[in-house]
């Protein structure tokens, strides 16, 4: 599973949300608000909507594995087909082609919501609670080297003042996705037996709701998730705000990838060890405070002007804390669920931090008017708002009520495949 974390992650760099593909729609929708603005709306509604349908299907499955190495499969093949648009039509300037660009990117973040729950249930099945967050430190700090290194060697060829070598950068993310699956072919994994009837879209949009109302503990982490969800409104706008604002040129997005890789490796070193030792309330804690001081030292910076620019690279290392955050909502998520139920908390969980995006929808074009500095307090506000809800926060790690959580599996021999 580190294997397959720390590939795919060499590929991930070259598509960060917050770098990479608004900067690429930036160039191809000659900078339109609008278009920016869908990218975290898809992203989300991608992560939450099918993870919801396909629960039941990754519950009852007896191999998780084989559903990772599908829709692994199914991510490399996006990008390997926007990597051959991109080249057939030289990435010329036309009308259709932020909407094709748009139609792959929702469909790869369809595709990438089923991965990352078929992924977060084999986690809950293979590794016990105790090593979570040591999976997480070795995952992210070996996968930021190599992604650094990568991007280091790579980019800096492909990435120009005012134009980029898309194909390029897309067909090697492609070829990573390509090999991270070709990884989890070697997944030793005993199977499942578990059985769930086939249900209507209402009952499942039903159990969705199921355990934020029977589930104390899981209420208060929907909504902790869902203020989280509101800080991803801004991360297509950090790259903007730095090339607009602080008038920085494209070459600029490799050190913003570096230095955001650098943050993932650096507090994945501090937050896997209190993850294993303390729980995962405590990176939740921390990261919020990380998320919050993100956008308040963008507007700080951008107040300064051109003269701040090279600070502003600096903003990265915080944004870094997001995949940390993403992974400890899961981990937490993990250990208040009971196995059976992992696909559904998670879908479920996806679902709120997918909410806040969506009531916003219909305010895009108000969102448009307004300053970016005023964007960017009010979202801090609301991720503050997450942050002072991590303090009453129930630690189960340790509590009799969730010892399921807490069962290892055997550490002196290997898991018997049949």
């Amino acid at each position: 599973m580190v294997v397959y974390q720390v590939v795919l992650r060499a590929g991930w760099i070259f598509k960060t949300e917050s770098i990479v593909m608004p900067a690429v729609l930036d160039l191809i929708s000659g900078n339109q608000p609008w278009a920016r603005q869908m990218l975290p709306l898809l992203n989300r509604l991608g992560q939450s909507v099918p993870p919801l349908l396909w629960a039941r299907r990754v519950k009852i499955a007896p191999y998780k594995s084989r559903m990772l190495v599908s829709t692994t499969l199914a991510m490399a093949s996006c990008f390997m087909l926007l990597a051959i648009l991109w080249v057939v039509t030289g990435g010329q300037h036309t009308w259709w082609m932020p909407v094709v660009f748009l139609i792959f990117y929702g469909l790869f973040f369809a595709v990438l919501g089923v991965n990352q729950l078929v992924f977060s249930t084999a986690q809950g099945k293979l590794i016990a609670v105790s090593h979570r967050g040591r999976l997480l430190l070795v995952a992210n700090t070996i996968g930021a080297v190599i992604a650094i290194s990568c991007a280091l060697l790579l980019l800096p060829r492909w990435l120009h003042t005012d134009s980029a070598d898309i194909g390029a950068i897309f067909g090697f993310a492609a070829a990573c996705f390509f090999l991270s699956a070709v990884a989890t072919l070697f997944l030793v994994e005993p199977p499942d037996a578990f059985t769930e009837p086939r249900t209507s879209i209402v009952t499942i949009l039903r159990n969705a709701w199921q355990p934020i109302q029977k589930d104390r503990h899981f209420r208060r982490l929907a909504f902790i998730a869902s203020m989280y969800g509101v800080s991803m409104i801004l991360f297509p706008h950090y790259q903007a705000v730095g090339r607009e604002v602080l008038d920085l040129s494209l070459t600029n997005l490799v050190w913003w990838l570096v230095l955001q890789n650098v943050g993932t490796a650096c507090f994945s070193i501090v937050a896997g060890p209190i993850a294993d030792r303390y729980g995962n309330r405590l990176v939740l804690n921390t990261v919020m405070l990380g998320l919050c001081l993100a956008p308040l030292l963008t507007i700080v910076l951008a107040w300064i002007g051109p003269a701040a620019g090279g600070w502003f690279n600096w903003v990265f290392v915080l944004v870094g804390m997001t995949p940390l955050a993403i992974r400890s909502l899961h981990n937490y998520a993990l250990e208040i669920a009971p196995p059976a139920e992992h696909p559904r908390y998670l879908s479920s969980l996806s679902l709120c931090m997918a909410t806040p995006l969506i009531i916003v929808v219909p305010f895009g074009k108000l969102l448009e008017c307004v300053p970016f500095d005023v964007l960017f307090g009010v979202v801090t506000v609301f991720i503050l708002c997450g942050w002072l809800a991590t303090f009453g926060m129930f630690e189960p790690r340790h509590d009799p009520e969730f010892a399921h959580a807490a069962k290892h599996l055997p550490q002196d021999e290997p898991l018997d495949p049949t």
